[in-house]
């Protein structure tokens, strides 16, 4: 198929609605492919956070100096508030029927869409990579193998076969890994406090707001990597769903799904044990020989669905981007095929580079992702809720010559804004802020970040944006009415 317009919306037309293997890349998915309920986000986004990256991000808190109900309180404040805006942009998939990054064009242009889609590629290839790094360790333990690249190989292979199938298996995937995340993270928690004193963790550190501000940060930057795709994984629903529906079900999964996992992170890095050294292993122990082999197996299926999300996503975000450029470039599922192995070989070669020191470029990653991904965010809901009021050209999106231009220079100018005003404010390993060591160390630059560029980019967007009276659907489509 073409990206054009009228190909975009003719493409797949053929495949029935209940086939496996996903035909479509980045088209419109019109009203008859549609199937599903709001439900299934649930259970997507509890299996993406029901996983052993996000422990390691909970356990974070401790290692950057935070006392353990702090940690949690702060943890749960920046899941709520981080949630909120990774819902808000899943309640668009039903509406618009759009990969999330497609969606961003009508603010940052055709072509300007690029700029964003590129950092959102490195997060991706970064995902995936450690998350390789941890399920690669879990699958040698399963066999017995002393060399990385047997887990890493194999757990790459299984995120090709599953991406490249698609949204339905990716969605059954995530179904049978909340339930095995449940059960597995339920007894390891139940493990925990039979051999350690819980309780004894807490209180052993002053609060300080310091400390909240940082965890806050910490989780509240691990959902805002999910906007840039979340949309991808509602886009199938009836255009007809219940925006409400979409938004609670998704950010119950992943709120608790994360607040979950994170919680045990901080309460296996509170009380000792090694857990910041070996990860996998750590939790093989704390299972116990008879059922370690489980536990491993839960690692792999949580990493697997949210490696996933990551190749899949990936590949959305890198047709997206040539699509810009080659608007007649032919872009089938043997095209996706190809940029999802491509995709995989890339966080495996990375995987393979980066095992030795996993959790020091971890924790790195997640916070300069969060200055990324802010602006990005405020932009493209304040757009969608408050200034297009989520009428679309839907058919201008695969055209720079449209209504939304190749390049967007005020919402581009917007982003660019966004992402600098947080410097003074920043408190990472590589650089703190004069503001930040003002603070005491408090890490504010995401607040600010979406606080500004949402006052600034709202005035501008209001006299600058071309909105169309209604939504416009590709060759006279049009969408029932929402329930």
């Amino acid at each position: 198929m073409t990206v054009s317009t009228s190909a975009a919306s003719r493409a797949g037309a053929s495949a029935p609605p209940d086939r496996l293997l996903e035909t479509r890349t980045i088209d419109r998915v019109p009203e008859r492919e549609r199937h599903g309920s709001p439900g299934s986000q649930f259970s997507l986004w509890m299996a993406a956070n029901l996983q052993i990256t996000a422990v390691v991000d909970g356990a974070l808190a401790i290692v950057f100096g935070a006392e353990a109900l702090t940690a949690i309180v702060g943890l749960l404040l920046g899941n709520l508030l981080g949630g909120a805006v990774m819902a808000l942009h899943s309640a668009q998939g039903p509406r618009l029927g759009l990969p999330q990054m497609i969606s961003s064009r009508v603010q940052f242009g055709v072509k300007g869409a690029a700029l964003p889609l590129l950092l959102t590629l490195v997060m991706y290839l970064g995902f995936a990579a450690t998350g390789t790094v941890l399920s690669g360790q879990a699958i040698n333990l399963l066999l017995g193998a002393e060399s990385p690249l047997v887990g890493i190989a194999i757990f790459g292979g299984l995120t090709a076969l599953i991406a490249t199938v698609g949204y339905r298996l990716i969605h059954v995937v995530g179904r049978i890994a909340t339930v095995l995340g449940i059960l597995g993270f339920g007894y390891l928690a139940l493990r925990l406090f039979q051999q350690q004193d819980v309780a004894a963790v807490f209180g052993q550190k002053p609060f300080t707001m310091a400390s909240l501000l940082l965890t806050m940060a910490l989780s509240a930057g691990w959902q805002l990597t999910f906007a840039p795709y979340v949309a991808d994984y509602s886009r199938y629903l009836p255009s007809g769903t219940s925006t409400a529906r979409t938004f609670w079900t998704t950010f119950a999964g992943t709120v608790l799904g994360a607040q979950l996992t994170m919680t045990f992170g901080v309460l296996v890095a509170a009380a000792g044990g090694g857990f910041l050294k070996n990860q996998v292993g750590f939790m093989g122990e704390l299972a116990g020989p008879a059922v370690a082999a489980a536990i491993y197996a839960v690692i792999v299926a949580g990493k697997l669905t949210v490696n996933c999300l990551n190749a899949y996503g990936g590949c959305m975000t890198l047709l997206t981007t040539l699509g810009a450029f080659r608007p007649s470039l032919r872009i089938g599922a043997a095209a996706r095929a190809a940029t999802i192995l491509g995709f995989v070989l890339a966080s495996m070669a990375i995987a393979v580079l980066a095992s030795a020191d996993f959790l020091n470029h971890f924790k790195n990653f997640v916070l300069l992702l969060l200055a990324v991904f802010v602006p990005w965010s405020a932009i493209n809901l304040v757009d969608y809720y408050l200034v297009s009021r989520e009428k679309v050209d839907i058919p201008a999106l695969y055209d720079p010559q449209g209504r939304y231009g190749a390049w967007n220079a005020m919402a581009l100018g917007c982003y660019l804004l966004g992402v600098i005003v947080q410097i003074p404010f920043l408190n990472q390993k590589l650089y703190r802020g004069p503001i930040a060591d003002w603070l005491g160390g408090a890490d504010i630059s995401w607040i600010v970040s979406l606080v500004l560029t949402s006052l600034v980019y709202y005035p501008l967007a209001r006299r600058t944006m071309r909105v169309p009276a209604t939504m416009i659907y590709p060759d006279g489509e049009t969408a029932p009415g929402r329930r």
